[in-house]
């Protein structure tokens, strides 16, 4: 079933998607080359506590996880997709890191990641993260009243392609309110014109993952939780939660 947001919760959905917006900002500030993942996760968690919102990550247990989530943030590093457990193990010069991050404050949800390079930077790294990016806001272009499901799906998937990404199989983005994972589903290809028309009050979790190699296929690792690219390639993740409006696409996860 989609719930359709009212105006008001909508914007309490966009004090949600502050804090989320600052746990990103504070983990791009912090990331560097010698901290860990897990002081990533720590920083991310003084942040919930300042804003007394809590993590809809800790402790999440989906079907196919043999354990639950133990941090409030992915951590997913190089040719890790998405759902990287934050590790132990120091962040290296020229690592492409990708961190998802979500939040709960008042009943409602938010979620959304980014990727960014500590150190110097590779420029297919840089290429591959710009195109992340822009596939998102190609997405978040497509997310109109009167358009459709698809119509967001083939603006993700046209950019991913042209630029001669693999798409992660199997995994997209989805709409989100009182919990993390609502309907529809929004997969990262598709045809325009098809699927669940979109309507004032429904709000996206729009959310891109490219694999630099071209291929779609991914492994796990033996923690069931993180996805790897299996060519080694690196990846890229972008998100943003989106609220569709009659004014237009509204990106919730902003500062």
């Amino acid at each position: 079933m989609v719930h359709i947001k009212t105006d008001t919760s909508i914007e309490a959905m966009r004090d949600s998607g502050r804090v989320v917006a600052q746990i990103l900002a504070r983990a791009r500030e912090v990331a560097a080359v010698g901290v860990t993942p897990r002081e990533l996760d720590e920083a991310a968690r003084e942040v919930l506590r300042e804003a007394g919102a809590s993590s809809p990550f800790l402790d999440y247990k989906p079907h196919f996880a043999p354990t639950p989530f133990p941090a409030v943030i992915c951590v997913s590093v190089n040719d890790a997709v998405v759902h990287g457990i934050p590790s132990a193990e120091p962040l290296r010069d020229g690592d492409l890191v990708s961190v998802d991050a979500g939040a709960l404050l008042g009943g409602w949800a938010g979620d959304a990641a980014v990727s960014f390079t500590v150190g110097a930077a590779r420029p297919a790294d840089t290429r591959l993260i710009a195109t992340a990016e822009a596939a998102l806001q190609a997405g978040i272009g497509a997310a109109v009243v009167g358009n459709r499901i698809g119509d967001i799906a083939h603006a993700i998937g046209t950019a991913c392609r042209a630029a001669g990404y693999g798409i992660l199989d199997g995994y997209g983005g989805h709409g989100i309110g009182r919990s993390m994972h609502e309907d529809p589903s929004v997969p990262n290809e598709g045809r325009p014109g098809r699927g669940m028309p979109l309507r004032h009050g429904m709000v996206l979790a729009i959310e891109p993952m490219l694999l630099g190699g071209g291929l779609d296929e991914f492994r796990h690792d033996p923690d069931g939780w993180t996805l790897r690219t299996t060519d080694g390639s690196r990846a890229a993740h972008a998100e943003h939660t989106v609220a569709i409006t009659d004014d237009g696409p509204r990106v919730l996860t902003v500062l």
